[in-house]
């Protein structure tokens, strides 16, 4: 019994891989038969055969469920040691599995044992929808079936109360007209009324015909609409969840790569939406938002949104993170600055952290993720550049540092929104053309570029090192590697490698 144990429910050994692997070719071999029937003239002897083998696999099917059945344990077997009502405990707990949502499926693919049935066979595909593995990350058949399970009560007293109200209303029906209406001949066709009755489908093949048998009718009638009313209830509770889990993994096995994550959204981020639909051309580049609550109404429907913690690495893959051109984490504005960046330093960890998880999917990449994070207060920069962020941006300083200095130099703030805000004039930062192999002087690198016919303007020199290097004397030697600071009305050199591959704009900087 520990074997047929292992064979039929343990997935982790090679016994219950080869009797799935048979299971499944099984399965195969009956649908082509059904389609193979389905073609075939009828009457022929090629239909006697087809017939005969479909006998046998319906008997081998019968078989593979009984022998399951039989070899059921439930988990208390694995807790406890055998009483004296241990045989009685296994055989409810079998009789309870029999019973089950998908051997249930099962077992009506087998009742095409019976010619009339033959069209259940194609409940068959469902076995393997369930244990094949179609799906990357969550089955959504399976999530189905477990919110079936688990409000398993709920289900059985709403077939209960069907049950009851069926047999009274149909009993009652028969006993009150089972001699003068000429449709009720049998108890069955009177139970076939109440339940044609209580579930509002109304056939009109049986009908009361008395005063009495009306007022049973109008009495199930309202009861129907109880009875369905319940039925609501319980599906909408027990499968709503089910529902939203498997809206969450549409993104996660979608196969979109190159977008924008944006990790946390609250009151501000409007703005941030804005800032976006003004530098991205979302219909190269989808910017998908995730947070713990539900999508706010007054989002663009050019935004994906998908609802989840950034700050757990479980969470990260529902938005395929590792396939994404760059990520930021915004700070949260309904709380204090400490804690917003203390949880932006948070979110950044696990972002570096989930993607070293990932290193042989990550080692494929062009180019590495490029993370900017948002610091509120300055004392965190440090802070957040330790945890893994690419670029930290101090929003509160920035702003702050633009309005003192406007008070003392007029016109400064207005002439800086201009150059980050995307409009006529943005910088940029690309690479210098033809970029050489030794060091060469600023001034005649310009000279020889002509940027400025183009209408830009080189302002300064990003370092290999990463380092900026503002209004460069014309005598400053370049490094190889270096790249070049510019304002400009659209992008004029091949941006740096670590910032490329994101669609910017109308095109693609690649």
């Amino acid at each position: 019994m520990s074997t047929l144990h292992s064979a039929f429910h343990r997935p982790s050994t090679r016994a219950y891989r080869v009797v799935q692997g048979t299971v499944w070719a099984l399965i195969v071999l009956s649908i082509l038969l059904l389609v193979v029937e389905a073609l075939a003239p009828s009457g022929s002897a090629v239909m006697e055969v087809l017939h005969e083998l479909d006998r046998i696999l319906l008997a081998i099917f019968a078989l593979e469920i009984l022998l399951r059945v039989a070899s059921y344990r439930p988990p208390s077997a694995e807790v406890f040691h055998p009483t004296s009502g241990h045989f009685r405990t296994l055989l409810i707990a079998r009789f309870g599995y029999l019973f089950s949502p998908m051997m249930l499926i099962d077992i009506l693919a087998v009742l095409a044992l019976f010619p009339e049935l033959r069209g259940l066979r194609a409940l068959r595909l469902l076995r393997l929808l369930r244990t094949a593995r179609m799906f990357r990350y969550r089955n959504p058949f399976a999530i189905v079936i477990q919110a079936l399970e688990e409000n398993g009560l709920l289900f059985a007293f709403a077939f209960s109360v069907l049950g009851i109200a069926t047999t009274v209303g149909g009993l009652s029906l028969y006993l009150v007209e089972a001699k003068v209406n000429p449709n009720l001949n049998t108890p069955t066709d009177a139970l076939w009324w109440a339940l044609v009755t209580i579930t509002t489908v109304g056939y009109g093949d049986v009908t009361p015909v008395t005063f009495l048998g009306r007022i049973v009718g109008m009495v199930l009638m309202v009861g129907g609409l109880f009875t369905l009313a319940l039925f609501a209830g319980i599906v909408g509770s027990s499968l709503v969840q089910g529902m939203l889990s498997i809206r969450e993994e549409q993104f996660r096995m979608s196969n979109y790569a190159n977008h924008v994550v944006v990790c946390g959204f609250d009151e501000s981020t409007h703005l941030l939406q804005n800032a976006l639909l003004r530098e991205f051309d979302l219909a190269e580049t989808r910017v998908v938002i995730i947070d713990e609550h539900e999508r706010p109404r007054g989002l663009s429907p050019d935004f994906l949104w998908v609802e989840g913690d950034p700050s757990k690495e479980s969470e990260l893959e529902k938005v395929r993170l590792a396939h994404a051109a760059a990520v930021i984490v915004g700070g949260a504005r309904d709380m204090n600055p400490q804690a917003a960046d203390a949880r932006t330093i948070l979110i950044t960890f696990t972002i570096r952290s989930y993607l070293r998880r990932q290193r042989k999917l990550i080692s494929t990449r062009r180019r590495p993720l490029y993370l900017v994070a948002e610091i509120l207060d300055a004392e965190n920069v440090d802070h957040a550049k330790t945890a893994g962020a690419d670029e930290v941006i101090e929003t509160r300083m920035i702003g702050y540092s633009m309005i003192a200095h406007a008070v003392r130099h007029h016109g400064t703030a207005s002439m800086m929104t201009g150059v980050l805000v995307s409009g006529e004039h943005n910088l940029y930062i690309g690479q210098v053309p033809q970029a050489p192999t030794q060091p060469v002087v600023f001034g005649e690198l310009l000279i020889k570029m002509k940027l400025s016919q183009k209408g830009g303007l080189v302002i300064g020199v990003r370092t290999p090192d990463g380092g900026d290097v503002i209004n460069p004397a014309k005598s400053y030697l370049l490094q190889p590697g270096s790249g070049l600071i510019y304002l400009a009305p659209d992008v004029l050199l091949e941006p740096l490698e670590k910032l490329s591959g994101i669609a910017r704009g109308p095109e693609v900087l690649a």
